[in-house]
């Protein structure tokens, strides 16, 4: 601020008026600093309150009244609010020339510290900003799909690195310019620090191109005992919330350069597999007498079944003239082929079975274990607990029933089978 007129006047007025009260000349100038150093701070918190009381207040009811919702991140994140803190600085910096005119490298001081406030304020409003970017892209459709807080984090890393280089400027008083030729000489250095940050904006960018997660994603990533819902993704950094509730931090890279498996596939086609297997022991296998066959008709799931295929066989070895006294010679049923067709009907009846994915009642390669048969079928209810009991009524169902087909589970021996040998 220009003191060469008016206000130099009053400062001579000021000093002359000392002067003749009895003052030395230097104890004139403290007093006449401290007087006018009084009114500048007085005059600061005035502006201060005006500007947090009745300018911010006016401008918070203005934004709450519009329909936009958008303007209101801008409340939610006190922009406005962090905004209002550069009006003293303001006034601090123009008028320290007037305080400090005795003193001009107190005056360049105080220049300096007002400057450097006004710098770290305004760093802090533009984060504020770039949350409020932030926020409203989180309310686009996309955005889940292409989250780009790693971008904001960026651009903010930028801003303080640009702006603590100002700071630096203002206090050693050296060039812009100058601050940014010398850097080259620490790229290298500069590199090894943000060698996280840059691995971490790259993933960011191949993580969003190619949509691989995204916040709300069940992913599991053994290798980092992780497995539960994406919570964030960040520049360096993606939350994991596990099932027990814990929260894992995986480095944002590692998802790029290690593998993970992302059940949203699972999630968005509406089904989760079941796929487990009862082994049967081969002993038990038999081909199906007439009173099993009788047996057999009377289950409502197996009528039509037995019916037709009976008169399938009997048709088929008339033709072929087998002598049907030898139970080898041409087709019969057994009592395992009619326990999976009993499982395809139970399970294509099933309410929370997906009957328009893969369904799959197989054998699987028989071995000492017994003869697995598979159930390969898909849930509609994909919620975990409701999955699990889905599964455990399923085969709730089939180890109580499988006794009806004269069928026997195969489990190895425990000590209660061994007990009646040596109680002989």
């Amino acid at each position: 601020m220009n003191t060469n007129g008016y206000d130099n006047q009053i400062n001579e007025w000021i000093q002359g008026f000392l002067t003749e009260s009895g003052f030395n000349a230097y104890s004139a100038s403290v007093v006449n600093a401290a007087f006018w150093a009084i009114c500048v701070l007085l005059l600061s918190y005035l502006t201060s309150k005006v500007t947090k009381y009745y300018i911010l207040k006016v401008v918070e009811k203005i934004i709450r009244k519009t329909k936009s919702k958008y303007d209101d991140y801008l409340i939610d994140r006190k922009v406005f609010q962090r905004l209002s803190h550069l009006a003293p600085a303001i006034v601090i910096y123009l008028l320290s020339g007037l305080v400090f005119h005795d003193f001009p490298n107190a005056g360049v001081t105080v220049k300096h510290g007002a400057l450097i406030y006004l710098v770290l304020v305004f760093m802090w409003t533009l984060n504020a900003l770039l949350n409020v970017v932030q926020d409203i892209y989180n309310n686009l459709p996309f955005a889940k799909e292409r989250p780009i807080k790693g971008y904001i984090q960026v651009v903010q890393i930028v801003v303080y690195f640009l702006l603590s280089l100002v700071v630096i400027s203002i206090i050693f008083e050296e060039d812009l310019t100058a601050l940014f030729t010398g850097l080259g000489a620490v790229a290298a250095i500069l590199l090894l620090i943000f060698k996280d940050t840059i691995l971490g904006l790259v993933a960011g960018i191949q993580l969003a191109a190619n949509k691989m997660v995204r916040v709300g994603d069940w992913v599991s990533m053994p290798s980092h005992n992780a497995d539960g819902t994406v919570l964030e993704i960040s520049l360096n950094t993606v939350k994991i919330q596990n099932w027990d509730q814990t929260i894992s931090t995986v480095p944002t890279y590692a998802l790029v350069s290690e593998s993970f498996t992302n059940w949203r596939g699972m999630e968005e086609s509406g089904g989760r597999r079941i796929k487990r297997a009862i082994n049967i022991d081969m002993k038990s296998v038999k081909f199906c007498s007439p009173e099993m066959l009788a047996k057999y008709r009377k289950i409502h799931l197996l009528k039509d079944y037995i019916e037709q295929k009976e008169e399938e066989i009997i048709n088929y070895n008339k033709s072929l003239g087998v002598d049907e006294s030898v139970s080898v010679n041409g087709r019969r049923m057994t009592n395992l082929g009619v326990f999976r067709h009993y499982l395809e009907a139970y399970l294509h009846r099933h309410p929370k079975i997906h009957n328009h994915m893969t369904f799959l009642i197989r054998h699987l390669e028989p071995s000492e274990k017994g003869l697995p048969i598979e159930i390969y079928v898909f849930s509609s209810d994909q919620e975990w607990a409701k999955y699990e009991a889905l599964q455990a009524d399923i085969f709730d169902h089939v180890l109580a029933v499988i006794q009806e087909f004269e069928l026997q589970v195969f489990q190895f021996p425990a000590g209660s089978d061994f007990q009646p040998l040596f109680m002989k």
